[in-house]
């Protein structure tokens, strides 16, 4: 009986979460599509600095990362099970989020080192991954 009633308190909480992360995932897409519309307009028209593209990548990643966290809730409601593969790509793409908006002239060496040696684990865990599959 208890089982039953957390099980089901369970897939309400996420079925809830995934329907929030739809909505800020939307609301993120028309924030993104005004982002790149404001640096397209801007002086000089049509052509987008170093600075408004880092911007745009950073959060086109952003929207990515939630699109991904989608499909993570998507299949746990449909198996009960979080695939491994999934959650490897989302912190990929988040370590590549951070790497791309990043400001490496205010961080150490050893941050950078630390960030890098993450990114590096991430990328062979993934390759293993796909390997156990495969």
């Amino acid at each position: 009986m208890l089982d039953t009633l957390l099980g089901k308190i369970q897939k309400y909480t996420a079925l809830v979460l995934a329907g929030m992360l739809v909505v800020v995932v939307v609301l993120s897409t028309a924030h993104l599509g005004t982002l790149i519309a404001q640096e397209i307009w801007r002086p000089p028209r049509f052509l987008i600095p170093v600075e408004g593209l880092l911007d745009i990548f950073g959060h086109f990643l952003l929207v990515l990362i939630g699109v991904e966290l989608i499909e993570t809730l998507r299949m746990y409601m449909r198996k009960d099970v979080i695939h491994v593969r999934v959650v490897l790509e989302v912190a990929l793409i988040a370590m590549a989020r951070k790497a791309i908006v990043l400001e490496s002239a205010t961080l150490t060496s050893s941050a950078l080192l630390g960030i890098a040696a993450l990114i590096l684990a991430l990328g062979v865990a993934f390759y293993f991954e796909r390997q156990s599959q495969g």
